[in-house]
């Protein structure tokens, strides 16, 4: 039994002192410095402009129905009539999002009493005055909002989109 006793001892000195050599590594691997990485690129993607409509189409909490950046991807448009910091257009109320919930996929429906964008399936809701930013829901994005660019005769152009569209693995055309 002695022999075994000596094992032992020698086992449990080994591993001490390789845990000691392996703490000690992983200290001086904190302390060395590592170089700083540029902050990710937003998800906003250019796309060619397009013309969806103009301010006189649209009148206050009435969602505008458009397609962008193609016939594939349904939107709205809104004029929520008070100034808001995504905004476009003269008064800075005019918004554009998506109408397809980032979660699952279902079609949107705009609530007027608290101008949020509500998804029937799974009850995802977004504010559209804090730029589609998801207030409930299962949903783990925000709403894809649109970049929008009013001219001086008043024409509503989009030309770009911030989030990921549901369905696609970029925002590429």
């Amino acid at each position: 039994m002695q022999r075994c006793d000596r094992m032992v001892d020698a086992g449990r000195r080994k591993f001490l002192s390789s845990a000691g050599l392996a703490a000690a590594g992983a200290a001086a691997a904190a302390v060395v410095s590592t170089k700083a990485k540029a902050a990710p690129p937003s998800a906003r993607v250019d796309y060619p402009s397009n013309r969806l409509a103009n301010v006189h189409d649209l009148k206050v909490d009435e969602p505008f129905q458009v397609n962008y950046p193609d016939g594939e991807a349904p939107g709205v448009l809104l004029k929520l009539g008070k100034r808001v910091p995504t905004g476009a257009g003269p008064d800075g109320d005019i918004v554009g999002f998506s109408t397809v919930c980032p979660h699952k996929g279902f079609p949107l429906a705009y609530n007027k009493s608290d101008r949020t964008m509500n998804c029937p399936g799974h009850y995802s809701r977004f504010d559209c005055e804090a730029g589609g930013q998801q207030v409930w829901g299962q949903a783990t994005q925000n709403l894809p909002q649109y970049v929008l660019r009013v001219d001086d005769k008043g024409d509503i152009f989009a030309e770009g989109v911030d989030e990921l569209l549901y369905g696609r693995l970029s925002n590429v055309l």
